[in-house]
């Protein structure tokens, strides 16, 4: 079967300079991408503040929000936790998530890094599809010692025959992680594997950082395009990065 995947940081709800807050827009834009499966960073779930001021700030969590009837299945990984908001990962499926685990990969005080771990039951598929989904820090220092916290989890965790996707914000601007989780995960990278290198997706008005990436083991990639243009380059400070698989 063909699984659309997409994985994308949606900046809180706000525009790539914080000033408009572009929730309900990146909802409409999701909902065109067909996407079977959602792997979103820094995605809210309670801001106080916020939901006083702003008027049509959503009742429910920005998770559930986006989710809607569209995908019925969602997994939320709380990271950054404060006094009157909190704000992480999720995972949003047209198919059921039947396991879900949010693993503390932090490094230190201000960069509250997790990594989510779900395990799909996809139709016809005998063994369930295992995803991970992060955002990791922005130094390549913590980079590098959360790359040996998610090597352990998938040692010790996943399957070595499973089919298995994991995408995020890699903050990897050096790309010097990308040939260590291929070559230690035994994963391929799509757009690497269809273009040769890593999609450039940040800052979404003039993209020229490849930190959005979508690694695969046991699957085929068949399609995998950087979304561009109206309205990608003016919801976030993120472009999306859409792929189509087989499995």
């Amino acid at each position: 079967m063909k699984l659309r995947v997409l994985t994308y940081n949606i900046h809180k709800g706000f525009s790539t300079s914080g000033l408009d807050f572009t929730l309900h827009a990146i909802k409409a834009a999701l909902k065109v991408t067909q996407a079977d499966i959602l792997l979103l960073q820094e995605v809210v779930g309670e801001n106080q503040q916020h939901q006083k001021a702003i008027a049509n700030w959503p009742k429910e969590s920005q998770f559930e929000f986006l989710a809607d009837s569209v995908w019925p299945h969602y997994s939320y990984g709380k990271n950054a936790v404060f006094s009157l908001r909190n704000h992480g990962n999720a995972i949003l499926s047209r198919f059921p998530i039947v396991k879900e685990e949010n693993i503390n990969i932090s490094n230190n005080a201000w960069e509250q890094r997790g990594l989510l771990h779900c395990e799909i039951s996809i139709p016809d598929l005998h063994k369930t599809l295992h995803i991970f989904n992060t955002h990791i820090d922005l130094w390549e220092s913590g980079r590098r010692k959360q790359f040996e916290k998610i090597l352990a989890r998938a040692r010790s965790h996943l399957p070595g025959d499973v089919p298995f996707l994991f995408g995020g914000d890699f903050n990897d601007w050096t790309t010097k992680l990308n040939p260590l989780l291929i070559e230690h995960l035994g994963v391929s990278e799509a757009h690497t594997q269809l273009y040769q290198k890593p999609a450039k997706s940040f800052p979404s008005h003039f993209p020229i950082l490849p930190l959005d990436r979508l690694y695969f083991r046991h699957m085929q990639v068949r399609d995998c395009s950087l979304l561009k243009g109206h309205p990608w380059n003016t919801l976030s400070d993120h472009l999306p990065l859409l792929a189509e698989f087989d499995i």
